[in-house]
């Protein structure tokens, strides 16, 4: 096949709609123009990627990167800088900043402060509160909108929806899907003498998976009442998979690489490292999530980056915060439960890249296809590297995964035919834009 492109990516093993193909894909105007053997076209750069898996490129939906207000911990350019290093080419960024996502001028002021400085694509989910719902059914279609995000559990400021009425109010007011931390507050509120200063594997005992469980379930109740579609944010028990895959008509699910991967009840060197929320549990929820992966229960897969300093989660325990950075490993980690055969490489696009644009309704992204964005990672699943916090980006400049001997490696990261990383180093900062959605599109598109 002839032809002329901007860019032009040889040799590898491209991940399609219709699996696996050894093929060359032609780039033109960020736009992905030809798929095939075109070894006879000519391009302004030819990238070499023999031996290499070409994949739709990785869109996290759930990381916080802080700005503004907490830039100590991360802030948009390094969070999308760490991002583009692990192989993900399109982020969700969560709206519990300071001052809180939850105004047209809040989310107008993290697009203006992402321009230019973000080397990712990505979107903001904008908050929910008790004020702001005759806000949200427009806030929710604006430009560089993921759409309402609703805190069952504690957050930051006045984040917190944590009654029944008021979870109507936003249900109604909304249209899109919107995504959930589900912990039930007032179930937190009672349990909370079960915290042992010091002991940080209190924290699964204290927030239990009835606390989880029991806020899923008002979810899902309030959903089905006012005729709406909800996201359950990184499911951490098996009781809410049980109760979830009755549930898939109106509720999507995500997990973490961290859920799957790690266990309180193995993991005890970590300590507070390992704190997040809702937490870390036992090695037979993990199962129990895993088995949801492999029934198809589970929709998508997101890091729910939340960088702290290492100051911070020095602290005893509770004073240590929740959190822990996640964007840039969330490639190799899954990578490597790939090639331990727990996932396959199809189930793991489905998971990153199909399954957010579909769910969400992104508009030119998650397939390798004609007329799609090009945005690709570009990985080598045979390539064995080791984790270490000398090679995270996140301000925080550490990770759990320390040591971590993991085989499948992000080799590049192309955002709309660019290539923004390259082999370790950032070739194109900054040249992220605003995700487009199919239910938001602007008018004229």
């Amino acid at each position: 096949m002839t032809g002329t492109f901007d860019t032009l990516f040889q040799g590898g093993t491209v991940v399609t709609p219709n699996g696996r193909e050894q093929a060359d894909v032609g780039v033109r105007d960020g736009r992905i123009a030809a798929i095939g053997s075109l070894g006879q076209a000519t391009a302004g750069e030819t990238v070499d990627c023999r031996g290499l898996h070409i994949l739709p490129g990785v869109i996290d939906s759930q990381v916080h990167f802080r700005e503004p207000g907490l830039e100590h911990k991360e802030d948009l350019e390094t969070g999308a800088r760490a991002a583009v290093l692990g192989g993900v080419t399109g982020v969700f960024e969560m709206p519990n900043t300071s001052p809180t996502t939850t105004s047209p001028a809040a989310l107008d002021d993290k697009l203006r402060r992402a321009k230019g400085r973000m080397s990712c694509e990505y979107a903001f989910w904008v908050g929910a509160t008790a004020e702001n719902v005759e806000t949200l059914a427009d806030m929710e279609k604006l430009p560089g909108s993921a759409g309402v995000k609703i805190f069952m559990g504690s957050s930051t400021g006045t984040l917190l929806v944590e009654d029944d009425a008021t979870l109507d109010r936003v249900m109604r007011a909304i249209s899109r899907r919107c995504a959930v931390h589900a912990e039930d507050e007032p179930r937190l509120r009672e349990r909370k003498d079960l915290r042992v200063p010091g002991d940080p594997t209190s924290h699964p005992v204290w927030r239990d998976p009835e606390a989880a469980l029991k806020a899923t379930r008002r979810l899902v109740g309030a959903a089905r009442k006012a005729g709406r579609r909800v996201h359950v944010l990184h499911i951490s028990t098996g009781e809410e998979m049980d109760f979830l895959e009755s549930q898939k008509d109106v509720a999507t699910v995500e997990v973490t690489p961290n859920h799957l991967t790690l266990a309180v009840d193995e993991d005890t060197d970590l300590g507070t490292l390992m704190q997040m929320n809702p937490p870390v549990r036992d090695a037979a929820h993990r199962e129990r999530i895993w088995r949801a992966i492999r029934d198809g229960v589970v929709d998508v897969l997101g890091s729910d980056h939340a960088p702290h300093t290492r100051e911070e989660k020095a602290k005893p325990y509770p004073e240590s915060p929740s959190g822990m950075p996640g964007v840039q490993t969330l490639v190799p980690v899954m990578l490597d439960h790939v090639a331990k055969g727990r996932l396959s490489l199809e189930r793991f696009v489905d998971l990153t890249s199909a399954g957010p644009q579909r769910i969400f309704g992104i508009a030119n992204k998650g397939r390798i296809a004609l007329g799609y964005d090009a945005d690709f990672t570009v990985v080598d699943l045979n390539r064995t590297e080791t984790i270490t916090n000398d090679w995270i980006a996140t301000k925080a400049g550490w990770t759990p995964y320390h040591g971590r001997s993991v085989t499948g490696w992000p080799v590049g990261t192309i955002v709309r035919g660019i290539k923004v990383m390259w082999e370790g180093e950032l070739v194109n900062p900054g040249e992220g834009a605003p995700i487009t959605f199919l239910e938001a599109l602007p008018s004229g598109a």
